[in-house]
């Protein structure tokens, strides 16, 4: 399986241990961008010395530091430097496993979906890697969206890959703890076709900054809350996001960070 028009986005904060871990398993791709989101540490050092693309973020959120990834990958593509079919995502603290990208890439590549999300809670789990707090939030969370929006997903899982193209026309915006379930309920809307894929998960390296402290799971909590609410109150007095209408979805006063695709692979 030839991964060069493939690229991988993996926000960072504060991952100096982890990291090179992750790019040490990580398939052969042709592109690795890490986002550093302001780390006090060495990720950026270390991230440079393996290789990879590092670009700054200093506004501090898990999406700021998506969109900055993907403002590097546009830039490359208007440049003629990379053209990407497929990007992924995943997390820079070891809790994936790297190993099974290939997996998510797949069905993108075989033509059989646009969007491939690794499910935690499908997969096999070590014991402790998400702690209840987690469990029932992704649960609840699923339930919304399988409400409002008909989604048929069982994770909010980090790890999961996308075409390029489609991306694009999701015009993500969120920039923090939102931006995974802002893709996920966009995507439903859009009518991308969607597999979830059974995915190992482990305990991350370090104090997860979300699930790790309860400001960090109330913040998390609630944002991800007000996203699956925001976009299902948008779905009772607007519902032709499926027709194109994209620029009225509420959140889309940010630029999209893609810009034109026309070098990007079909």
């Amino acid at each position: 399986m030839t991964l060069d028009d493939v690229a991988v986005v993996i926000p960072a904060y504060n991952e100096e241990k982890s990291l090179p871990l992750v790019l040490r398993d990580l398939p052969e791709v042709g592109l690795v961008i890490v986002a550093n989101n302001a780390s006090t540490d060495r990720t950026a050092d270390v991230a440079e010395g393996l290789q990879a693309v590092v670009v700054s973020e200093t506004r501090r959120g898990y999406g700021s530091a998506c969109l900055a990834g993907l403002s590097e990958l546009q830039r490359r593509l208007e440049n003629g430097l990379f053209k990407p079919r497929i990007v992924a995502f995943l997390d820079a603290d070891y809790s994936d496993h790297p190993e099974q990208l290939t997996e998510l890439l797949a069905p993108i590549l075989a033509d059989e979906a646009d969007f491939v999300l690794g499910s935690r809670l499908l997969g096999e789990r070590e014991q402790g890697a998400m702690p209840p707090q987690s469990l029932y939030g992704n649960r609840l969370a699923c339930w919304l969206m399988r409400l409002l929006f008909n989604a048929q997903y069982t994770d909010l899982g980090p790890f999961r890959a996308i075409g390029y193209r489609q991306l694009c026309e999701l015009e993500m915006a969120d920039t923090n703890f939102g931006w995974t379930v802002e893709m996920q309920i966009k995507a439903v809307k859009a009518g991308l076709r969607i597999q979830e894929l059974p995915v190992r998960y482990r305990k991350r390296i370090g104090t997860s900054k979300i699930s790790g402290t309860v400001r960090g799971t109330i913040s998390a909590g609630s944002k991800i809350l007000f996203t699956i609410a925001k976009y299902g109150l948008w779905r009772r007095s607007n519902n032709n996001y499926s027709d194109g209408n994209r620029k009225t979805l509420p959140g889309n006063n940010v630029s999209p960070p893609c810009g034109s695709q026309d070098g990007a692979e079909a």
